[in-house]
């Protein structure tokens, strides 16, 4: 809904209502300061954590600002916590009956992306369409831009930033929050704000008063049922309180993803106050410290990605989770599950939770607590709000853990109450369990320790391998001075970031890209050319044959070839069948001969910590090793997170040159009529699945529909017996024996008298009266899914093709597929002696007949 004030020619406004929105950070809350010209919003260290209101008199004015919590530059609309949304779409209503205008406060001293471009887009989703008509962009740290004019920082910071500016209508302004004596940037505000109220008619943002009072709603039903589950959690407490006894010696394991801070909540447990060095927990490690006359041991285990089940995470670091709780024997009194309250958790995240908590096996829930990290998020909230605003699955989640739970604010530098609670809540989860402490399976251990001395001696043996080939190797190989290198690999797998580590400069997007790009740089006396290209989906029924022939367009951007094709894997996700085939799927568009050229890329290489590549290849499934096998032992790894470390850079290009010396100095550069030809013919082949599995579902239609007429001609001659009639059949067979259903005593002599044949004689009727709605409705699919096919006609005069040999050996294997497409559409459906689909060929084929298990009739790729 949008006000108009009625007074266009007005040329100011006497009432200006200002929000402040933006990023943590990015200086909102200066940015009211300076606006107020006083000091009203508090700033520094201090985070704003709640929805903020202040007044002043500004050239005689009266001013309205609102500070709006800051997002986080990383989170998607699903990832926001779902009362941080509710309270955004609320800060309109903070400053009635609407705000004239939205500051988007965006910092002039650091980089606006394409994923910052994306955060933007889906908070703004949550105002509608409509916010944009009255949002301006707020330059803060005005003082970087040293000489040079906004709008020359806004061209040269590239497409993400120009877009922004452009949904604001070129709606701009710069403040520099240090200069507080610079009274003119306030005043050209105010100006601006007048000029966008002009082209606005007058109008300002409102919110939709039905929304505000569901949102309002919303929230008393949060904060009732919030009450509710505190009580329930104190009273708990009390009834433990007298088996309660102190643990002189406490063990715990940390679990959760990655980033919710697990290690944070360690280091506030202990006590310690070093500052961390923000590598990830790659290992299991164990720590020991002091919180009074406690000793406590606390088992830190690395985390899995937010999200993703355990079938994604690597085995690695499965066994580490698994060999956490053999760190502190005999065994932990608890698990502390991290939750970081910053961020939503959805029914996504608590199957990603589960999967791997149950690692350590189903018992492990009724000795762990729910840990919520980052409680200075929640402001004025309390941590039973979040848990009940969030939905089903936390609260699922954490009444798996018995109600168990607590908040920690690692920002709050206080007395130690807060751990102090938390032993108190441990001790009673120790105390439900009888005093008792989780006993870890001792065989667990030794299967872990067994495969690992394997593992280790297959790792030296490929680390040997590798070492004495590129020795062979270094005596051909030289310095190039150009190379090439086109990147493969599935979305998300760091194809971006790590072209953008070889060039030493951030030229690829790291979000999804959906086209091929080619960029080139002088790195280590060579110009590099880099050739990025959109990755695939590992479910192949996603993959287009635009994607397809859009990703094999990457290698025609350099028409003399390319010297290595980098087969990028990341090493923090678990490589398997699927992801096998989806890059065997699509590297294969380029024939054979594109093994010789390719390596595998490992990214995310700070996963490994002290352990080798070696170790990770041998250690993961079957899928990687054939991988790896099929380049020839070609394999490299980078950390992306490093990038002042050129030697990683550097070591890529000589395994490359060496591949090249072993290559003859040959590029790769495919014949691309072929490279067409193989994606012309996977499509075929998947037609041609299509196609089958639609005559094979309309077969079984047909078939059921025949079953229900059987069964319904049975029941009319069984209504014909009990009337004491004769019935002829109009079937040869029937499905169903007379015979049988009267010794099962469906039709029973009519002892009973009239009213017992009148009883069974209207269950007949009945289910008779199903079967003929059942047999219209099923007609109707079958209709319908015989329209909805809409098949081609592949019927072609001519003999049939003959189908033996490879059809990507056949000199034209599109032309061939529509052939066989169209001696597909000829066949006839049947059945066997044991009621076995059967294809039916006719003699002018092959003459045989190929029986259809139904074990085999799923054709899914």
């Amino acid at each position: 809904m949008e006000n108009n004030l009625g007074e266009r020619e007005s040329t100011t406004l006497s009432e200006v209502r200002i929000i402040l929105i933006g990023w943590r950070w990015a200086g909102k809350s200066f940015s009211g300061n300076t606006i107020l010209r006083n000091e009203r919003f508090e700033c520094g260290r201090t985070r704003t954590t709640q929805t903020e209101v202040r007044h002043g008199a500004v050239e005689g004015r009266q001013l309205t600002v609102v500070d709006a919590p800051g997002w986080s530059s990383s989170l998607s609309l699903t990832e926001i916590p779902e009362g941080d949304k509710r309270r955004f779409k609320l800060n309109a209503s903070k400053c009635l009956p609407g705000p004239h205008v939205f500051l988007l406060v965006v910092p002039i001293d650091s980089a606006f992306s394409v994923d910052n471009r994306r955060t933007v887009e889906e908070h703004m989703k949550l105002l509608g369409e409509r916010v944009w008509r009255y949002t301006m962009v707020l330059f803060t740290c005005g003082d970087f831009l040293e000489g040079k004019t906004i709008e020359q920082h806004i061209e040269s910071e590239g497409d993400s930033l120009k877009w922004l500016t452009v949904r604001c209508r070129n709606r701009y302004h710069v403040f520099n929050n240090k200069d507080k004596r610079n009274s003119d940037q306030v005043t050209q505000l105010l100006q601006k704000i007048d000029e966008m109220m002009r082209d606005n008619d007058g109008s300002w943002y409102q919110v939709d008063e039905q929304t505000l009072n569901t949102i309002n709603e919303k929230q008393r039903e949060v904060v009732e049922r919030a009450g509710m589950r505190r009580t329930r959690s104190q009273e708990q407490m009390m009834t433990l309180i007298p088996e309660m006894k102190p643990i002189p010696k406490l063990r715990l394991v940390l679990l959760g993803s990655r980033s919710v801070g697990k290690t944070s909540v360690g280091n506030s447990i202990l006590g310690f106050k070093e500052q961390e060095d923000g590598q990830r927990t790659a290992r299991s490690v164990a720590r020991q410290g002091f919180v009074g006359e406690t000793e406590i041991t606390v088992v830190d285990t690395p985390g899995w990605w937010k999200g993703f089940s355990v079938v994604d995470t690597p085995e690695s670091m499965r066994e580490e989770v698994k060999r956490s709780p053999f760190l502190c024997l005999p065994g932990p009194h608890a698990f502390l599950l991290v939750v970081d309250v910053d961020a939503s958790f959805n029914l996504k995240h608590s199957d990603a939770v589960t999967s791997h908590v149950e690692l350590l096996g189903g018992e492990v829930w009724r000795r762990t607590i729910v840990v919520f990290s980052r409680g200075d998020w929640l402001g004025s909230h309390t941590v039973e709000e979040y848990i009940e605003g969030e939905g089903k699955a936390l609260q699922s989640l954490v009444e798996r853990c018995g109600n168990r739970y607590h908040v920690i604010d690692n920002k709050n530098a206080d007395d130690g109450t807060q751990i102090m609670k938390l032993l108190e809540k441990i001790t009673e989860t120790v105390a439900g369990n009888g005093g008792d402490y989780f006993v870890p399976d001792q065989k667990i251990f030794a299967t872990i320790e067994t495969r690992r001395l394997s593992v280790e001696g297959a790792a030296q043996q490929r680390q040997s391998q590798v070492v004495a080939k590129r020795k062979a190797l270094r005596g051909d190989s030289k310095e190039l001075s150009e190379l090439k290198i086109l990147m493969l690999g599935e979305k998300t797998f760091g194809k971006s970031a790590t072209g953008n580590n070889l060039l030493r400069t951030e030229v690829f997007a790291t979000c999804a890209n959906e086209s091929c790009q080619m960029e080139e740089a002088e790195v280590a006396g060579r110009l590099v050319t880099v050739i990025d290209t959109p990755g695939w989906r590992r479910d192949s029924s996603c993959c287009t044959e635009e994607k397809d022939k859009e990703i094999v367009r990457g290698l025609s951007l350099s028409r003399s070839g390319v010297h290595a094709v980098l087969l990028v894997v990341p090493l923090d996700l678990t490589f398997r069948e699927a992801q096998q085939a989806a890059l065997e799927e699509h590297v294969n568009l380029f024939g054979a001969d594109v093994w010789k050229h390719a390596v595998v890329l490992f990214t995310y290489g700070d996963t490994l910590a002290d352990k080798s590549v070696e170790e990770h290849i041998e250690v993961e499934h079957g899928a990687l090793r054939w991988l790896i096998d099929k380049c020839e032992n070609k394999y490299h790894v980078v950390n992306n997170m490093k990038k002042t470390d050129t030697g990683q850079v550097n070591e890529l290009f000589e395994k490359i040159e060496e591949m090249v010396a072993g290559n003859g100095g040959r590029l790769f550069y495919p014949e691309m009529n072929a490279v067409h030809l193989r994606i012309d013919e996977k499509f075929g082949r998947r037609q041609l699945k299509l196609v089958l599995k639609q005559r094979l579902a309309e077969e079984y239609r047909k078939r059921e529909l025949e079953l229900m007429a059987g069964f319904k001609e049975t029941l009319l001659h069984l209504q014909a017996e009990v009337k004491g009639q004769s019935v002829t059949s109009t079937k040869s067979k029937l499905l169903i024996d007379v015979t049988k259903i009267k010794a099962t005593g469906i039709v029973q002599r009519r002892k009973d008298g009239k009213e017992k044949e009148e009883s069974i004689n209207l269950k007949i009727s009945q289910e008779i009266e199903k079967l003929e709605k059942n047999i219209e409705t099923k007609s109707s699919e079958l209709n319908r899914g015989s329209m909805d096919v809409l098949l081609p006609n592949f019927k072609r005069e001519g003999p049939a093709p003959s189908t033996a040999g490879s059809l990507s050996q056949m000199e034209n294997p599109t032309r061939h597929f529509d052939k066989v497409l169209g001696w597909l559409s000829t066949l006839e459906i049947g059945r066997n002696y044991d009621n076995e689909m059967t294809l039916n060929f006719s003699q002018t084929t092959s003459g045989y007949r190929s029986v259809l298990p139904q074990d085999d009739l799923d054709f899914d790729e």
